[in-house]
């Protein structure tokens, strides 16, 4: 099914030097990996629980190699404590995030 353009803009927004992905995160889940797309962002599974900022850390990890950037230039701007969260993707453009997030459509 492809995205339709109201759907990419709400999983990713662009900002100046990258963009925004909206995800929503499963922590304590058996393992780390990306569940797939939904309606109002990506859902992933991450292993480590909610503590001392440990799912935020291990969801930056994994997006950050989702797309190839190093670990640095993925941060949580909003959600802290959520499940829904926004992270910024610092030198990635939306164009360049879809492409890496078609296996998941």
């Amino acid at each position: 099914m492809a995205k339709t353009s109201s759907q990419s803009d709400e999983l990713l927004r662009p900002v100046e030097n990258g963009c925004e992905l909206q995800v929503i995160v499963l922590p304590r889940s058996s393992r780390t990996c990306i569940v797939g797309l939904q309606d109002t962002g990506l859902k992933i599974k991450i292993s480590k629980p909610p503590v001392d900022g440990q799912a935020n850390a291990a969801c930056c990890r994994l997006i950050a190699e989702l797309f190839s950037l190093p670990r640095s230039r993925v941060t949580v701007v909003r959600g802290h404590t959520s499940r829904k969260k926004t992270l910024r993707c610092e030198g990635l453009t939306p164009e360049q995030a879809l492409e890496a997030l078609k296996p998941w459509e």
